[in-house]
C-alpha cells in the first residue's frame, strides 16, 4: 500500500509517493519490456551517429540540419527520460516513485516530446520556404534565424510545460494513489487529486492543442502552399526533384503524429482496454526516436554521403597508420 499522504500546508495534502500500476493481467509481459531496451539501444546508437555525422561533416552545418540536430538531440533526450525509468519500473518491479520525481520524471517527458513536435514545423518552414521561394532561401533561412526560431521553441515550451507540471503542486491527493499508465502521465495524475482540478484541466487542454492539434495543421497549410507552388512548375521532373526533398519529412511527420492522433480518437470514441492503451502510448512515445535517424540516413542523399565518406576517411586513416608502423619496424 502506498504510505500515508504528508501535510505540507493546511490546505494541501501531498503524497510521499505513486504506484505505477503498468498493465494488468498480462501474460509474457517481460517480452514487451526486452523490446524496449533493444528499442532505446538502437535509439541511442541511431541518434549519436546522425549527431555525429551533422557535428563532424562541415558540409552539413548548414540550417537544415541545424534543425535535423535538434530534432536528434530532442530525441534521445526524450528517449533517455522515459524508457530507462519504464524498464526500471516494470522490469525490476520498482513501481513506486516519490512524488517530486514523479513530477520531473513528467516533465521531461513532455517536454522533450513538445520539442519534437515543434521541430517537425520548423522543418516545414524550411521546406516551405525552399520550395515557395527558391530565390530568396539562402537569405531567408540563415543560421541565425533557424537558431532564433529553435530558441523560441525552447523557451515557450518550457514555459508552457512547467507550468502545467507546476499547477499540479496546488492538488490535494487524498486516495489510493495508483497511476493505471506506464509513467507519470499528467492527465492520470491529475485525475488522482480530491480537491478542483478544472485549472488543470483546462491547461491540458491548451498543452494538447500547442503540441498535438496546432502543429499538424501549421505543416498542412505549409504542404498546401507547397502543393501550389509545384502546380505552377511546368516541368514534371523538377516538380517530382522538388517533392522528393521533402518526403523525409513527411514521413516524420506520418511517424510522429498518426499514432498520437489516432490514439486519442480511438480513446474519445471508443473503449480503450487499458492494456492496449498503454501499448499504444509506449510505442508512440518510443518508436518516432528510433525511426527518425534511420529515415534521415537512408532517405537523405547527403547524409548517406557523409556516413560513407567518414567511414572511408576512418578506414583510409587505419591503413594508413598500419603501413607506416610496418615501414617503422622495418
Amino acid at each position: 500500500m502506498v504510505p500515508a499522504a504528508t501535510i505540507s500546508n493546511v490546505t494541501f495534502v501531498r503524497p510521499a509517493r505513486f504506484y505505477i500500476s503498468g498493465f494488468t493481467n498480462m501474460s509474457n509481459v517481460t517480452y514487451f519490456y526486452i523490446f524496449l531496451c533493444f528499442v532505446y539501444i538502437m535509439t541511442v546508437v541511431g541518434n549519436v551517429l546522425l549527431l555525429s555525422v551533422i557535428f563532424l561533416v562541415k558540409t552539413l552545418h548548414t540550417p537544415k540540419y541545424m534543425i535535423v540536430f535538434n530534432l536528434a538531440l530532442t530525441n534521445l533526450c526524450g528517449s533517455t527520460a522515459l524508457i530507462p525509468k519504464v524498464l526500471d519500473t516494470f522490469l525490476f518491479d520498482n513501481r513506486y516513485i516519490v512524488y517530486e520525481a514523479c513530477l520531473s520524471y513528467m516533465f521531461f517527458v513532455l517536454f522533450f516530446g513538445s520539442v519534437q513536435s515543434w521541430t517537425l514545423v520548423t522543418m516545414a518552414y524550411d521546406r516551405f520556404i525552399a520550395i515557395c521561394f527558391p530565390l530568396r532561401y539562402h537569405s531567408i533561412v540563415t543560421k541565425p534565424a533557424i537558431a532564433a526560431m529553435l530558441l523560441l521553441v525552447w523557451v515557450v515550451l518550457l514555459s508552457l510545460i512547467s507550468c502545467m507540471v507546476g499547477l499540479l503542486d496546488r492538488l490535494s491527493f487524498c486516495g489510493y494513489l495508483a497511476v493505471q499508465g506506464f509513467y507519470c502521465d499528467h492527465g492520470l495524475i491529475y485525475r488522482l487529486a480530491c480537491n478542483d482540478t478544472s485549472l488543470n484541466k483546462i491547461m491540458a487542454y491548451v498543452v494538447f492543442v500547442v503540441i498535438i492539434c496546432l502543429p499538424p495543421i501549421l505543416i498542412v497549410l505549409t504542404y498546401v502552399c507547397i502543393a501550389i507552388a509545384l502546380s505552377r512548375i511546368a516541368s514534371g521532373k523538377e516538380r517530382l526533384k522538388a517533392l522528393k526533398t521533402c518526403t523525409s519529412h513527411l514521413i516524420l511527420v506520418s511517424v510522429f503524429f498518426l499514432p498520437f492522433l489516432a490514439t486519442n480518437i480511438a480513446s474519445l470514441t471508443s473503449y480503450l482496454h487499458p492494456n492496449a492503451r498503454i501499448i499504444n502510448s509506449t510505442l508512440t512515445h518510443t518508436i518516432p526516436p528510433l525511426l527518425n535517424p534511420i529515415i534521415y540516413s537512408l532517405k537523405t542523399e547527403e547524409v548517406l554521403n557523409s556516413i560513407k565518406k567518414l567511414f572511408k576517411n576512418r578506414l583510409s586513416n587505419i591503413t594508413s597508420s598500419k603501413v607506416c608502423t610496418a615501414m617503422m619496424t622495418k
